[in-house]
């Protein structure tokens, strides 16, 4: 059931930015209105705002407050609102990431699978078996909140977060599953690694995708992960 209200709330973040609320909760309609607004509002910013960032229920618009106000910019996105289903989206992508479960690649891959009673080769055989939608990336460039983690795999972040996990780790916490971009401080259950380079600004396009494609995991072998990890790391 959608959660779109009927309206946006809009509400004041400091005093360079304001939130434009579109529903209550992480929900697929919601996220398509988000992703709509925004490209509406970037390919004509109002007077004033700066940057428009998109997450998984709401836009964050900066904006200048020398050059605009809160008021003429809540009057601007109301009146888009009418325009919205007019917007130009980039098509789904389905973005394959392979990914070498268990091992030193997923120390916590036994984890998931005792605390959830299934064998390792079910969880595998789960986390693979669905296209994951990206609601958003944020937190880190290239880090990719996904939506659609099976109930049977769901499991508890860790108590103890890392200090350090490796680029391409892949992960799970309560019911999310994502991939860390680059090294970096995480208190996700790992539960395998992919080769691939997922972030890369030297590139034409930096990230391997984008908000609205859809990720779809594919385990291999630890001889394939060298291989692929050789090739896109040299």
């Amino acid at each position: 059931m959608s959660t779109l209200y009927d309206k946006p709330r809009i509400r004041i973040c400091g005093d360079r930015a304001i939130i434009v609320e579109y529903g209550a909760e992480i929900d697929r309609a919601v996220n398509e209105k988000v992703r709509a607004m925004a490209a509406l509002l970037k390919r004509s910013l109002p007077a004033g705002v700066e940057a428009v960032i998109p997450a998984y229920r709401s836009l964050s618009l900066l904006y200048n407050p020398l050059a605009t106000s809160t008021d003429q910019i809540a009057k601007t996105v109301e009146a888009r609102e009418a325009d919205f289903r007019q917007a130009e989206i980039a098509k789904p992508r389905v973005v394959e990431i392979p990914v070498c479960y268990g091992g030193e690649f997923g120390p916590d891959l036994e984890i998931v699978a005792d605390q959830n009673h299934l064998t390792i080769g079910e969880v595998i055989a789960i986390h693979t078996s669905v296209d994951y939608h990206i609601y958003m990336i944020g937190f880190a460039p290239g880090f990719c909140y996904l939506g659609g983690l099976d109930r049977r795999l769901h499991t508890p972040r860790r108590k103890t977060p890392r200090t350090k996990l490796p680029a391409g780790s892949v992960g799970i916490a309560e019911s999310q599953t994502g991939m860390y971009p680059q090294d970096s401080p995480g208190g996700w259950q790992i539960i395998g690694r992919t080769p691939r380079r997922l972030f890369a600004p030297w590139r034409e396009e930096p990230f391997l995708y984008q908000a609205g494609d859809r990720v779809r995991f594919v385990a291999i072998p630890e001889e394939t992960f060298r291989q692929i990890r050789e090739m896109e790391w040299q």
